[in-house]
């Protein structure tokens, strides 16, 4: 099968043919009513982390290697990947009998290397990225005339990956819209020529990252483009070039296109758990975030959507990351940066000035006789209208105020180094406290405390557990020690005194 001149109606019958069942599962559509409910629309997600290697990559592995010629299987396949399509071609030779090596650069986790062992793929480590394991996986096969299977640029491979669009129409066929992820391209390729072929009415939407958006790229050339630079947070998707014969169909069949941040698709990743219990990868959420932008932007109401939850073989450690910008992508948290005088009881006015809103993060440390910067985040339930509100406040009430809720430097970074060595010398208590997690515990804290003695340092960040934790100085002398015991068992949270910590007198005392 060429990478041209194919048909519609071509890849049609490919789909149809199409052997993946012998190794893949067909997935459920499923709802996620809790989603649903808040955008005002019917949303279902195609699950395709239920297949035997957690990702959609293994339905265009097997429907490419399955078609080969006996000589070819005889001689073997090889595939470069880091990721998803290393483990559906691993599991496919494997079911098929046929030799497959994977070049996988270097820099791969060991849990990726293992996987594709453990579903009898034969592992090559080579180079420090995909484009040198790429390189090394051609000169192998022209070595020893192994057939190379491409992750998505093959007719075949697209055809394998349109099963998908095949069995959401099946499973609902009354579907107004159904959103994909574009890396390569042959995910949506393939879904896109199958609907149109079938139900031409039902728009197929691709999604991509602001920060990778080759088939954006693409479209406004007239041709594939190399990007120069790509993201690697949705890594299964952080391709910098859209193949060739993807993107003739993505720019024949898709019908509209729309881009999200990083921050929208960590949101996307907690409404996937919320409803599903599921913990998908980026990419794997990246078409649920679009759905939702798409949604707020075009303002649909009580349509039928459906999305794929590509993949959820996710790296354990940067579900920190997401669980820390999901609220941001939502809207649903703001950071400030507001400056307040220097004196005591200036917390507590600035904490009355919010209101009754949840304080979700306050770093402050002291540095200055007359004006403090902090830095602090605020739980919102009206997305940006409530943030602006919540602005005009703090302006009107004499509080100078920078908006970071934007700021990728200052959500990456600056938020983490807030704080260091005290302009003059203090005489300056430290104590950690945990107190229960409800609205208004950290103003009682104010209250009982900061309203008495003036607080040198302050970091306190809601991480969603039922506790809240604060590390919290106070300038305090000898004398008012007594005074200061007893508004603490006044307070009645568990505190802790810190004063000879070895990690606070080397960085902040």
């Amino acid at each position: 099968m060429t990478l041209t001149n194919q048909t519609g109606a071509d890849y049609l019958r490919q789909i149809l043919r199409a052997p993946v069942y012998e190794v893949a599962n067909v997935t459920p559509l499923q709802d996620m009513p809790r989603l649903s409910k808040r955008i005002g629309n019917h949303v279902q997600l195609k699950r395709e982390d239920r297949q035997p290697v957690h990702s959609f990559k293994l339905r265009g592995a097997y429907n490419m290697v399955s078609n080969l010629t006996e000589q070819q299987k005889n001689a073997g396949v090889i595939a470069a990947s880091a990721g998803n399509h290393a483990q559906g071609m691993a599991l496919s030779g494997s079911k098929l009998g046929i030799k497959t090596t994977i070049v996988m650069p270097k820099t791969t986790p060991d849990i990726k290397v293992e996987a594709v062992k453990g579903f009898g793929g034969k592992v090559v480590l080579h180079g420090n990225n995909f484009d040198e394991a790429k390189a090394e996986a051609e000169r192998l096969s022209n070595e020893y005339g192994y057939t190379f299977v491409p992750p998505f640029d093959h007719p075949l491979v697209i055809a394998g990956q349109g099963t998908i669009g095949m069995e959401m129409l099946q499973q609902n066929g009354h579907l107004d819209c159904i959103f994909v992820p574009v890396g390569g391209g042959g995910l949506a390729a393939g879904v896109a020529v199958l609907v149109k072929q079938l139900m031409p009415e039902v728009k197929v939407i691709a999604v991509e990252p602001e920060d990778s958006s080759c088939l954006k790229a693409a479209l406004d050339a007239g041709k594939p483009v190399v990007l120069d630079q790509i993201s690697m947070f949705a890594d299964g998707v952080a391709v910098k070039q859209i193949g060739s014969e993807t993107f003739r169909l993505c720019q024949e069949y898709i019908d509209d296109h729309i881009s999200v941040t990083s921050d929208e698709i960590c949101s996307a990743v907690k409404d996937i758990f919320e409803d599903t219990r599921a913990i998908a990868e980026p990419s794997g959420a990246l078409a649920l975030a679009g759905l939702k932008k798409y949604v707020e932007q075009h303002n649909l109401k009580d349509k039928k959507l459906g999305t794929v939850l590509s993949g959820a073989n996710t790296n354990f450690h940067g579900l920190r990351y997401v669980s820390e910008r999901s609220e941001l992508g939502e809207k649903r948290e703001g950071l400030l940066a507001v400056t307040i005088p220097e004196r005591q009881g200036a917390f507590f006015e600035f904490c009355n000035l919010i209101g009754g809103r949840a304080v979700t993060e306050f770093n402050y440390r002291y540095n200055d006789d007359k004006l403090a910067n902090i830095f602090v985040g605020v739980r919102l339930q009206e997305g940006q209208a409530e943030l602006d509100n919540i602005i005009n406040d703090l302006r009107d009430g004499g509080y100078p105020v920078v908006d970071l809720s934007d700021d990728e430097m200052a959500k990456l970074h600056i938020r983490y180094m807030i704080g260091g060595k005290p302009s003059k010398p203090l005489q300056e208590r430290l104590y950690s406290f945990e107190f229960p997690e409800y609205p208004g515990a950290l103003l009682k804290f104010l209250s009982t405390l900061g309203t008495h003695w003036n607080i040198s340092l302050f970091n306190y960040r809601n991480h969603g557990a039922d506790y809240g934790r604060v590390l919290c100085g106070f300038e305090l002398q000898d004398s008012d020690l007594t005074r200061f015991s007893a508004h603490l068992r006044e307070l009645g949270y568990q505190c802790k005194d810190e004063t000879d910590n070895p990690s606070y007198k080397f960085f902040l005392s």
